[in-house]
């Protein structure tokens, strides 16, 4: 789409997986080498092919910090996407970098709403689904697949990511052809619950190989969250609350989480308390929880728009003064305080008018509704943010960009 501008688009891949997913050999740089000769090669790119944007998923990664790091001292705008901070139906664009890297970590409720004084848009409810889990999780495997079978080009660049390509591709393909058991142990789980008439705090979990939970979080492991937040529950929850640790949808087993659950609330003596969900919809636990802790975690906004205390750890875009707890966390556990609902109206339909756009990137209806707008946003001189703050509509000029 951004071609059919005028612009002109060139690709650069670091793996087969790359170069699978990428229609076009003519417009595709393939990169060979290491990650500590990766930015004198960029630099060249952006020279040799005269490079005024780069487009990226994800700021924080090795090679995208990098890249970030000249882009921006070379004065290149910098489009950093990323899943929906409103998720589960938008898809997030900022300018110069996401989650912690985000212009909204240093923007106010008070600034947002000076914003909207200028706008009278009216923000639709998107539908409550997510309607690409099949597909993230197709297409995550086959993914893996072309790195493992067809990597032989690219052995130089160190992965990124934690475990060898041979145990993620494994880990992926097993929860795809486990997918209906895991249903039916989370409809389990879900319904012990939901009908068992206590009060009980919702914990959400997130991967642990996440760029938020790595780069913007105190923590390493999840483990290590585990042990706090039970400590915390088991100190400062009255005896007749349970905790419950819901799982990311996307979690492949690489860490025995519901063994350590097990084992830290069985050590602080409330294992009978403690429970564990793998994955699943949100909205069925979050309608009944008292309260929600997290890292960072982007669900931690469906909490919020339905008025639940909230304690977060790490940093994250909607961690304001407004919205999220100040506590110690044993406090937390037995008298939360809400968060202000009317402010927290306004910081998402700020989101909504700015950074949050609507479809997705795994299903052909999601890319086919994203692209009807963020192609126009991307072609404006100004950020999202400062649109709305102008009043002024996205103008489109000729880019030369590389992703």
């Amino acid at each position: 789409m951004l071609a059919a501008t005028g612009g002109e688009v060139w690709r650069v891949g670091f793996n087969a997986g790359d170069r699978a997913f990428w229609f076009g050999a003519a417009n595709y740089i393939s990169y060979r080498g290491t990650l500590e000769e990766w930015s004198t090669v960029f630099r060249a790119l952006v020279a040799d092919h005269k490079i005024t944007d780069i487009v990226l998923y994800g700021d924080t990664r090795p090679i995208h910090a990098q890249a970030v790091s000249y882009a921006k001292s070379a004065g290149l705008r910098v489009h950093v996407f990323e899943e929906g901070y409103m998720r589960p139906y938008w898809v997030t664009y900022e300018r110069g970098g996401t989650n912690g890297n985000s212009r909204l970590m240093d923007l106010t409720v008070g600034d947002m709403q000076a914003a909207l004084a200028l706008s009278d848009l009216e923000i639709a409810t998107p539908p409550a689904k997510w309607g690409d889990m099949r597909q993230h999780v197709f297409y995550g495997a086959l993914y893996h697949w072309f790195v493992l079978f067809r990597n032989g080009n690219y052995k130089k660049l160190v992965r990124h990511r934690e475990l060898p390509v041979m145990t993620e591709a494994a880990l992926y393909t097993k929860r795809l052809l486990l997918m209906p058991f895991i249903a039916l142990d989370r409809r389990i789980a879900t319904a012990r619950i939901r009908f068992g008439g206590f009060p009980y705090h919702l914990v959400l979990m997130q991967l642990e190989h996440d760029s938020s939970f790595q780069m913007h979080s105190p923590f390493t492991r999840m483990a290590e969250f585990i042990e706090v937040v039970i400590d915390g529950f088991a100190k400062g929850a009255p005896r007749h609350h349970h905790l419950v640790f819901k799982a990311h949808p996307l979690e492949n087993g690489r860490s025995p989480l519901r063994k350590i659950i097990r084992a830290v609330a069985k050590a602080h003596g409330v294992d009978k308390r403690v429970h564990y969900v793998r994955g699943g919809k949100l909205a069925q636990l979050l309608d009944n929880a008292r309260s929600s802790v997290t890292v960072n975690s982007t669900a931690g906004q469906q909490v919020l728009w339905r008025s639940i205390p909230l304690k977060v750890f790490g940093k994250a875009v909607y961690s304001k003064p407004e919205f999220v707890s100040e506590q110690q966390l044993e406090d937390f556990f037995a008298n939360p305080t809400r968060p202000d609902s009317r402010a927290f109206k306004d910081y998402r339909r700020y989101l909504l008018e700015t950074s949050q756009v609507p479809g997705g990137f795994y299903s052909a209806g999601g890319r086919r509704q994203l692209l009807r707008q963020v192609v126009d946003m991307m072609l404006s001189d100004e950020d999202p943010y400062d649109a709305l703050k102008s009043g002024r509509v996205p103008q489109r000029q000729p880019l030369r960009i590389v992703t």
